[in-house]
């Protein structure tokens, strides 16, 4: 293992532990927080008991997801339109809109919207909750397409799916105000899976670092058994 890779399963590792941590927090924020209709947002709401947690639990998110990007800055897409930037970049943009959200945080009652009166706090939350979900997906699709290894890919893709439809469904209903619980459960759900495919992404990079797979100056239509792309287009379910 050179160190170019030792470093990369140290970032890996590291950043997959934070991420790992940031979900526990979560989940105990969540049990602490009390009802089962508490929208992932709510646990850090002005004034709420659990609103420490959730931030530290949101900046645990950001660096843990920064490192296991950095570890992965060398998978890339093979589908043309999912390779204008790598999934690392998509990893960083989640980071950053994630970081915001952690600093800027609900009033009580959000993310369930009234608008009445207008909160620019709740609407600049609520909107990078929104686009780090999307980035965070996007980062999934590129890599459910950017491997031959096609546990992890369907995995990706998988969850991809999962989470853009869960989310969505819990968005639909925090708009409508309407079914609650079931919007709380939707938004848990999908934020738990997102966090647990950086977790998942980030063992996968320090297995294949560990054992020495990168990529370098294979031949052109050579096969490769690592996580990144190789020129051989596959769909995620090829074998």
């Amino acid at each position: 293992m050179t160190r170019r890779d030792a470093v990369d399963v140290v970032a890996a590792v590291t950043g997959a532990v934070l991420i790992a941590g940031a979900l526990v927090i979560i989940w105990v924020s969540r049990v602490q927080f009390g009802g089962t209709d508490v929208y992932v947002s709510e646990l850090g709401e002005t004034g709420a008991s659990t609103a420490r947690q959730f931030e530290i639990a949101l900046l645990l998110v950001v660096a843990g997801g920064a490192l296991v990007a950095f570890a992965g800055k060398d998978v890339r897409s093979r589908i043309r339109l999912l390779a204008i930037w790598a999934p690392a970049v998509s990893i960083w943009i989640a980071c950053g809109f994630f970081l915001a959200a952690s600093q800027v945080t609900c009033r009580a009652g959000c993310p369930l919207p009234t608008f009445s009166p207008f909160d620019w706090q709740d609407l600049t939350h609520i909107t990078c909750a929104v686009l780090a979900f999307a980035a965070a997906c996007l980062a999934m699709l590129q890599t459910a397409f950017a491997v031959d290894h096609r546990h992890l890919a369907r995995f990706s893709l998988t969850t991809a799916i999962a989470v853009a439809a869960i989310s969505g469904l819990g968005g639909i209903l925090s708009l409508a105000r309407f079914d609650t619980e079931l919007g709380g459960y939707a938004e848990f759900t999908a934020t738990s899976l997102a966090i647990a495919w950086v977790v998942v992404y980030g063992v996968a990079i320090a297995v294949d670092r560990a054992r020495g797979q990168r990529a370098r100056e294979r031949p052109v239509g050579a096969e490769s058994g690592d996580i990144r792309s190789s020129s051989r287009l596959a769909s995620p379910t090829s074998t």
